[in-house]
This record gives structure tokens, sequence and C-alpha cells, in this order.
């Protein structure tokens, strides 16, 4: 992956960051790294046993799939799968990307800073929340 720059201009329209002012698109921009991925870059993965990274990952354009025990799940920036966390899919699985895409990594505490001052996520987060859930249910 190479490093890419936020446009706000940009961000303003993608569906994870629509319902944010611009003073809060301007944070996002600040506590963010955004990368170019081509297609079939491994984005991030979670393998059995290796430790949980809690960096939360939103598809800002372009599409991806998540890869887990023989199946791939697709997702383009305005389905429920436009974000992706090792430490909530809590299942083995890869993020690949399935065209040019651009996508967004921002660290678990920058996510609960935002929430904590009402950035307007949760609706995104609970339909991806919902959505990695039907795919993997807990184990008992």
């Amino acid at each position: 992956m190479s490093p890419s720059v936020t446009y706000l201009h940009l961000l303003r329209h993608t569906p994870f960051f629509v319902d944010l002012d611009k003073e809060q698109l301007r944070w996002v921009i600040d506590h963010s790294h955004e990368w170019q991925a081509q297609p079939g870059t491994v984005i991030t993965r979670y393998e059995q046993g290796a430790p949980v990274t809690d960096d939360i990952w939103v598809l800002l354009d372009g599409g991806w799939q998540v890869e887990a025990d023989g199946e791939v799940y697709r997702a383009g920036h305005a389905d429920p799968g436009k974000w992706y966390s090792a430490a909530d899919v809590a299942h083995p699985s890869r993020l690949v990307a399935t065209e040019t895409s651009y996508v967004m990594r921002i660290k678990r505490s920058e996510m609960q800073q935002m929430l904590n001052e009402g950035f307007a996520f949760n609706s995104h987060l609970q339909a991806g929340s919902t959505y990695y859930r039907k795919l993997f249910p807990a184990q008992p």
C-alpha cells in the first residue's frame, strides 16, 4: 500500500463520514492515515493466536473483501461491511482490496474519542457489527 492524501471535499461525500461537519472532518483527517491499495493487496489480517490489532479500517473508495474459512465477502464503500476491525470480527480473516481502493486506518483510541465527542458513526458501526455477527457468529 502507498500513503495517500485525504481531501476534505472528497471525504465529506464518503458514506461513513457524510454526517460530519467541516470541523469534524478536519479532525478525522488529522487523526487517521489514508492509503491507496492495489487489487489483491492484503490490507490487514487476523490469524488465530496472533495479537489482535484494534485499528479500524474504513473503505473510502473502491472495493474490498473479507476472506475467511474459504469464503469471500465483498463490500463497497456504501455497504454495511465498509469498515473492518480484526478486534470486532474476532475471526481468522484477511481484508483484501478487490480493485484500486482508498482505505483509512483509524486507531481505536482515536475512534473512541470521536464517538465520545458525538461524531455520527454509530449507525455505520452498528450496521457493520450486525453484518459481521451474521458472517461470524460467536463460537460457544
